[in-house]
């Protein structure tokens, strides 16, 4: 099975040259978690034009600094578009972080900069329900994350399965079957988890931003997840 990656941000300039882009954190995430794909990247926030949906195997919308209200983005409006035609095809589709408000935005939820400012760091999210895909008896799951924008409302279409005081909806299974959608990013390892909110630091009160350092000594679940998200592509 071929994942098609588009791609709608980069990784912030100051640690791209230790941690690279987001495509390959992906694969190596899948990788770990014994799932293998085939992959092709399409940058659609570098002017990349869109595939058709329906003739894609899997997609996956990556994380982005863009807010799905920064329509100034040429790729903005393709990008809901693709993701209705998608939805409308049963396409297997999942959405990580912009990728999940995207979607949510796109399918009629509503996304907006939370009041609670920053998710920094390991959060944990208690499973709400329990899908076929999600194999796991465990009450909550802790996973990587990093935003401040949330699916404030989720679309009719949409059902929670993990969701946290800090982020209610933060996992949402779509009712065609075949879209997923997460706030927190599974395909995140811990030093990037630690780099990124170290990164924050002087925009961010301290006390969250150590918060999010000494999180990460708690394992995490990415593993787990990616396998579950893997199961759910390949249907």
């Amino acid at each position: 099975m071929k994942l098609t990656i588009i791609q709608t941000g980069e990784v912030p300039v100051p640690l791209r040259s230790q941690f690279g882009a987001y495509p390959p954190m992906f694969r190596r995430m899948f990788d770990a978690a014994g799932v293998t794909f085939d992959y092709e990247t399409v940058a659609v926030h570098d002017g990349a034009p869109f595939p058709h949906p329906a003739q894609l195997e899997g997609i996956i919308v990556t994380g982005s600094a863009a807010g799905v209200y920064d329509n100034h983005y040429a790729w903005m409006e393709p990008l809901r578009a693709f993701i209705r035609v998608a939805y409308a095809a049963k396409t297997p589709m999942l959405g990580v972080c912009f990728g999940h408000q995207i979607m949510a935005d796109a399918l009629g939820g509503d996304v907006r900069k939370s009041e609670k400012g920053w998710g920094l760091g390991r959060h944990v999210y208690e499973v709400r329900s329990r899908p076929p895909f999600l194999a796991t008896e465990a009450p909550a799951l802790a996973i990587a994350c990093s935003h401040q924008d949330q699916v404030i409302v989720p679309p009719p279409e949409a059902d929670v399965f993990l969701a946290s005081d800090f982020t209610p909806n933060a996992g949402l299974l779509y009712r065609n079957g075949a879209a997923i959608s997460l706030q927190p990013h599974p395909e995140f390892d811990d030093a990037y988890t630690i780099a990124l909110a170290e990164l924050r630091r002087g925009k961010v009160a301290d006390e969250v931003v150590d918060g999010a350092v000494a999180s990460v000594a708690t394992p995490s679940h990415s593993r787990d997840m990616a396998g579950y998200i893997g199961s759910f592509l390949r249907g």
